[in-house]
């Protein structure tokens, strides 16, 4: 018996949207859902907005490169040139607003968020601008997720000079866009059906992207050891 138009209708209403059922947190989500544009839009967020801080830029820039690769035969394919060109925009101008943001609202960006990742990425965005200085500390932060985030309206609160960091920016936005594209890419054209293997993959470049945090909170936490232990006097003093 078929069925009646309005429900053919309401049938076929549904199908597209159950397609376009997005979440953040996964890059296979977002790529389905916008394509190329939605790594611009996410690492716009995550390198320019504080409230981006959560959102899966590494794993995301692999993935997509993964699926511009000529052996992925997924329902998602991406154009490499299209996906090299959004995720440069959003990088840049994503960490070009947060420079912008900084330097005129200043710390009450922070003081606004009770977030402790958050907070823990700007101790450790403060302690590369300190030991490494301005320029490889903003190359540098772009490999570490969270001070990614924070790194660069902290830059304009500090008052890091403009060209100085517009360069630097620029510099690291584009190494580590296209280094985990051009990755990602490298392997699904090496490896026949890789993105049959996409879930574990992801995982995997998901670890790795944390290990640079890792070891950064690990070495934090032994420096405030030493630094109490530094304070406390000798007994008999």
């Amino acid at each position: 018996m078929p069925l009646p138009v309005p429900v053919l209708v309401a049938h076929a209403a549904a199908e597209p949207a159950a397609h376009l059922a997005l979440n953040p947190l996964s890059a296979n989500s977002v790529l389905a859902s916008f394509g190329a544009l939605g790594i611009a839009v996410v690492l716009f967020a995550e390198t320019g907005l504080l409230v981006g801080f959560f959102l899966p830029g590494d794993s995301l820039l692999f993935t997509a490169g993964l699926l511009c690769a000529p052996g992925a035969s997924g329902a998602v394919h991406l154009t490499l040139w299209q996906v090299l060109i959004a995720a440069l925009a959003g990088a840049l101008l994503g960490a070009q607003t947060g420079y912008v943001l900084g330097r005129r609202a200043g710390p009450a960006l922070l003081a606004r968020s009770r977030g402790r990742r958050l907070h823990e990425g700007a101790a450790r965005a403060t302690d590369l601008l300190a030991r490494y200085g301005h320029a490889r500390a903003v190359v540098l932060a772009r490999f570490v997720p969270v001070v990614r985030t924070v790194l660069n309206p902290l830059a304009g609160a500090l008052a890091v000079p403009v060209r100085t960091f517009t360069l630097w920016q620029a510099v690291g936005g584009a190494v580590w866009t296209v280094g985990l594209v051009l990755a990602g890419y490298g392997l699904g054209s090496s490896v026949p059906n890789v993105d049959h293997y996409l879930l574990p993959i992801v995982a995997v470049v998901v670890v790795v992207s944390l290990v640079p945090l890792a070891v950064e909170l690990r070495r934090g936490r032994r420096e405030r050891a030493r630094g109490r232990h530094a304070v406390v006097p000798p007994e008999g003093s």
